[in-house]
């Protein structure tokens, strides 16, 4: 087949594609974006470049006609699907949550209204603030998860549930290092204090995480590689102020540079959401309307 051939094929396709076919070269395109994108640089990316490895393989057997590497591969291959869930358990976890609170989902469920639920946050961002600030400056090791919207009840089933109002006095108790709740991560849920003393998941790539870093601060990244939450992490050794968020790590945070973060990510997010302002902008269209009859 010539080149000019091979042109007059693809013009042929593209005269008679119908916007359905169009679409769904892009939904499949960005699939394999996001299949690209997930597997990369983690242990998925390693075991994808061992299944590019036996692809090959079966191919050149399949060609020498090597009927027992064929017949073997043949078999490796037919539970292949299977195999697949199961060794990319923890990335298709992390890929099925983050689609779930992606900018374009929905907050599903009774929540509070959002000037109350602000009005709340406020509140308790400042008392976070004010927190880390005098805790950093007593070089005071402390680790707090902000929850989002993925839930992390059971990691506040494995602490001590407190349920209190968070408050400079309540932070500086519990994180004080001869008290029983010291040893830990305190979980914040709706503006409240939910639990202390919580146990949280390591990081998944932890060979890649710096060897500086500590305990906690390894713990701030496994959390917010298995959550959407905002984890805060104040290091006793350097009084330093750091965040954690998608399972990056960046520190040097000061007291004004954490509220605007922390406001951002409690209190602006369900504003900024493609589906709040499309609300947002029907409801203006309505009101002006309403004015002008």
């Amino acid at each position: 087949m010539s080149a000019m051939d091979i042109i007059e094929s693809i013009i042929s396709v593209v005269k008679t594609a119908q916007w359905v076919d169009i679409l769904d070269i892009l939904l499949l395109s960005y699939i394999v974006y996001a299949v690209i994108k997930l597997v990369r640089e983690t242990r998925a990316g390693q075991l994808m470049k061992g299944l590019l490895v036996c692809l090959i393989a079966f191919l050149i057997a399949k060609w020498l006609d090597m009927k027992a590497i064929t017949y073997i591969l043949t078999e490796v291959f037919d539970v292949g699907l299977l195999a697949l869930v199961i060794m990319f358990q923890p990335e298709l976890r992390r890929a099925l949550e983050k689609a779930g609170h992606g900018r374009w989902g929905l907050n599903i469920g009774l929540n509070r209204s959002s000037t109350e639920s602000a009005a709340i946050w406020y509140d308790a961002i400042e008392a976070i603030c004010d927190s880390c600030v005098e805790l950093s400056a007593t070089y005071t090791g402390a680790l707090i998860v902000v929850e989002r919207q993925t839930k992390l009840g059971e990691q506040i089933d494995n602490g001590t549930v407190l349920n209190a109002q968070p408050s400079k006095e309540l932070f500086g108790n519990i994180f004080y290092p001869k008290t029983p709740l010291h040893d830990g991560a305190v979980i914040m849920r709706d503006g409240m204090v939910m639990a202390a003393a919580c146990f949280l998941p390591k990081p998944q790539k932890e060979e890649l995480v710096n060897k500086k870093l500590g305990s906690r601060h390894r713990a701030a990244i496994g959390m917010s590689e298995n959550s959407d939450a905002v984890v805060i992490v104040v290091s006793e050794e350097t009084g330093s102020i750091s965040v954690a968020e998608n399972g990056v790590l960046t520190s040097g945070f000061t007291r004004e540079r954490l509220s605007e973060l922390l406001q951002s990510r409690l209190i602006e997010p369900d504003e900024g959401s493609v589906l709040m302002k499309a609300t947002k902008h029907i409801s203006h269209i309505a009101k002006r309307k309403g004015r002008d009859k």
